[in-house]
């Protein structure tokens, strides 16, 4: 009897022994995720090159920021519009803060405006991702998705040749173009290295982006 009920202690002991907590694998992703100031948007609207104008696309932004995470900081679209009855050129350059910004992994992209339009940036297939930190498909994957609307210059002001460069800025899914650039740095157009004006779209409609070479994604910054 007196057997029976140290083998039982010594069971109700070994259970009762704390075990140590796993670590939290989760806590880079968290530091990465609240560092989180650039991204390209996961998806579009869905309705071309119809962002809703620069309004819209900023509401974009920060839905999907919210979705990631990343909700309390405010985000708005890397995009130049051409000037309108009512208000001047707007240059992507102006509207998205000083920087710096890291992607969703928690790699810093750029400094400060000056580094992101410059040779220095670490813009690149692999860093210029999604909000949830996923690479967008480039040349040579299936489907295609490297162009990046931003109606921008390279130097990340708008263009000032009178020309429809933004879908009528932002509010076009029929005629027109869009300038894009390439995420993954390569492809055709006479700037095929260039993250934000390689060439033009071949029009404004979801499936003349997707023809193009897009899908009618976006770049996103944190400007506070």
């Amino acid at each position: 009897m007196r057997y029976t009920l140290l083998i039982l202690a010594l069971v109700v002991s070994t259970a009762c022994v704390s075990q140590p907590e796993p670590p939290q694998a989760t806590e880079p992703a968290k530091e990465a995720q609240a560092k989180l100031g650039f991204f390209i948007t996961s998806g579009g609207p869905g309705d071309g090159a119809n962002l809703g104008g620069l309004a819209g696309a900023d509401a974009h932004c920060q839905k999907l920021a919210e979705a990631a995470g990343a909700g309390d900081r405010t985000w708005r679209a890397y995009l130049s519009a051409g000037p309108s009855e009512d208000q001047p050129a707007i240059d992507a350059r102006d509207r998205i803060g000083a920087g710096p910004w890291h992607n969703a992994k928690g790699v810093q992209v750029a400094m400060d405006v000056a580094d992101l339009h410059s040779e220095n940036n670490k813009l690149s297939k692999e860093n210029s991702l999604t909000e949830q930190g996923e690479v967008v498909k480039g040349r040579g994957d299936t489907p295609n998705e490297h162009d990046i609307l931003t109606g921008t210059q390279e130097d990340g002001a708008a263009f000032t040749d009178g020309e429809d460069h933004t879908c009528q800025n932002w509010t076009g899914n029929g005629d027109g173009s869009a300038q894009v650039g390439h995420h993954d740095r390569i492809g055709g157009g006479p700037k095929p290295t260039s993250w934000n004006s390689s060439h033009g779209s071949r029009g404004c409609s979801q499936a003349n982006l997707q023809g193009t070479g897009g899908n009618g994604y976006f770049y996103c910054f944190a400007a506070d």
